[in-house]
Formats: structure tokens, sequence, C-alpha cells
């Protein structure tokens, strides 16, 4: 009986643990702009014709020492990736990409952290 309880132990240990560093995305926001380390005005959907680019800004919550990646998609294809280092408990970045204005239609950006599990996941559109 003994190591069975060695065992409940140990793995209730590890599990207290995982979770004590487990950070999150705390804000995933697309914006047409970011100053201050804020994002100026949240979108969900941007006209061709007005704007050629857009940011996408996430406000990382203690994930100190791990890399975050936003990954962006369209049409199911990865068509940019930035990865960062989260240097503090409360840690701001952000990406922007140039849009084409052939590529109108569904984008998506994701969230991954240090083994490219999806923190966060959002979309927006561009018409």
């Amino acid at each position: 009986m003994r190591p069975l309880i060695k065992s409940l132990v140990l793995t209730a240990a590890l599990v207290i643990s995982s979770n004590a560093f487990a950070g999150n995305v705390a804000r995933a926001i697309f914006t047409i702009g970011v100053d201050n380390h804020e994002p100026v005005i949240m979108v969900d959907s941007i006209d061709s014709s007005s704007y050629q680019s857009i940011s996408f800004f996430t406000e990382l919550s203690d994930l100190t020492g791990h890399n975050v990646t936003h990954q962006w998609t369209f049409n199911d294809q990865v068509m940019f990736e930035k990865t960062f280092e989260v240097k503090g408990p409360r840690w701001r970045v952000w990406t922007s990409k140039t849009l084409v204005p052939s590529w109108t239609g569904s984008w998506t950006v994701n969230v991954l952290d240090d083994d490219r599990t999806v923190l966060a996941s959002k979309s927006f559109e561009y018409q």
C-alpha cells in the first residue's frame, strides 16, 4: 500500500506544480494600431479599400520564461509566424501584417505556447 500512496502524493505534487506555472492569454485583440503598448481600436473586420495592415495584440499572464508564437493563417495556410520570449508576469506583445487586396476573406491568428498548443485563437474578416 505504501508505494501506491507515494505514487498518489507524487502525482498530486506534479499536477499542483505544473498548474502553479500555468499562464494564460488575458487579452487577444485585433487592432488598427498599438500606442504605448495598448491597442488603439479593436476591430473584427477591416475594409481593403481603407486599410492595408492590421495588428494582433496579446496580453500574457504568468508565462515568464516561456516562448509564445503568433501564427497568422489564411485559407488554412500559415502566412506568418513570430515567436516572443515572455520576460515578465504581465507581458504585452503584438504582430502586424500587411495585407494584399487579393487576400480578402477570413484570417486567423493562433497564439501558441512552447509545445505549439493553442492558447488562444481569434479571427477577423478582410473585406
